[in-house]
């Protein structure tokens, strides 16, 4: 299983969010790059990164961070956050950006997903559910629609889509556990069919093993590495034992 550290972007810091709410953003380090480069040193292969500003406009804003990550370390970048066109994508991309996630496109322009997938391919892109109650969110979690996290996905499988994040949204930044309820049923649904990153509550190796035991194919942690509940050298040594 791989372990996804996280740098979430608003106004250019690092910064983690209780719940999606943008009015909570806590300064959580004060250097992308050298935090990128912690992540890099205790082991880490890939990184999470959103540009929150990016989630919030409907349009990409802090590409430099993000170009910097990618040029000045070897961590493979996953990047969400305003991604809305082919364009976007192909310019990420072209930066050294190894995979895009497509999250209220998704929900919006299903057609863009699948154009996605067949122009870069199912390895360049992931689709991210943000889920409140069971009901898939938009827009930066500013907007609940009533299409379920399941039906999503299965939608998404159909178009090509290899690679889901999921995120229960009343877990994020809380550090109370991830939903397991959730990503046992969203797992069993798409078994054989696609791969699952478990996001929101991470908050101790429990969560790493429970995610693992259920066959699980990334976890996402954020808050749980920067307020020290989570070892990230340990998380990921476990994770990758057999």
């Amino acid at each position: 299983m791989i372990i996804f550290p996280a740098i979430d972007i608003k106004d250019g810091n690092c910064v983690r969010l209780f719940k999606g709410d943008f009015s909570t953003a806590e300064k959580v380090a004060s250097d992308y790059l050298e935090t990128a480069k912690s992540f890099e040193a205790a082991g880490a292969e890939w990184i999470h990164m959103v540009d929150l500003d990016g989630a919030k406009e409907g349009r990409p804003v802090n590409g430099k961070i993000y170009r910097d990550v990618a040029e000045k370390t070897n961590l493979k970048v996953e990047l969400g956050g305003g991604i809305r066109s082919l364009e976007t994508i192909d310019e990420y991309l072209k930066m050294g950006i190894s995979r895009v996630i497509l999250g209220s496109a998704a929900l919006k322009n299903p057609g863009l997903v699948r154009d996605a997938v067949e122009k870069f391919g199912s390895e360049k892109i992931v689709v991210g559910i943000d889920a409140k109650d069971g009901m898939v969110a938009a827009e930066g979690w500013l907007e609940t629609s009533d299409v379920s996290y399941i039906q999503l996905a299965n939608e998404m499988i159909d178009v090509g889509v290899k690679y889901f994040i999921f995120t229960d949204i009343s877990k994020d930044g809380t550090l109370s556990g991830v939903n397991r309820e959730q990503l046992r049923e969203l797992s069993e649904s798409v078994k054989g069919r696609a791969d699952i990153v478990a996001s929101g509550g991470v908050h101790t190796m429990d969560d790493i093993a429970a995610c693992k035991e259920m066959g699980l194919y990334g976890t996402i942690c954020g808050k749980s590495i920067y307020k020290g509940t989570l070892d990230l050298r340990k998380a990921i040594e476990y994770a990758g034992k057999k």
